[in-house]
């Protein structure tokens, strides 16, 4: 299940959580496909675009997915939909 993930200082990722490396507190996990959603607009809050997606992915800045990644310090794990991933996933790749 992808979820969007909050760490406490390397921002936020949507990705799938392999629960298998999640350690005994939750607070570090490998997460898989994971994006950075550096930052985002057409949704007022995470939840509101772990539920909804984005009404306005042109503003949005994801950059690419990677195939892992080690995140420390997560705080918070919400679930996301099915119609919030397709949103998220048509979000042009954000480059400099």
């Amino acid at each position: 299940m992808h979820s969007i993930i909050r760490t406490y200082s390397a921002g936020v990722f949507m990705g799938e959580i392999d629960e298998t490396t999640r350690s005994a507190d939750g607070k570090r996990a490998i997460v898989k496909d994971a994006r950075r959603l550096w930052y985002w607009s057409g949704a007022a809050s995470l939840s509101q675009l772990a539920m909804d997606g984005t009404t306005n992915p042109k503003q949005c800045k994801f950059p690419i997915a990677v195939p892992q990644v080690e995140l420390m310090e997560i705080i918070e794990v919400i679930p996301i939909t099915d119609g919030a991933k397709k949103s998220i996933d048509k979000v042009k790749v954000w480059e400099m």
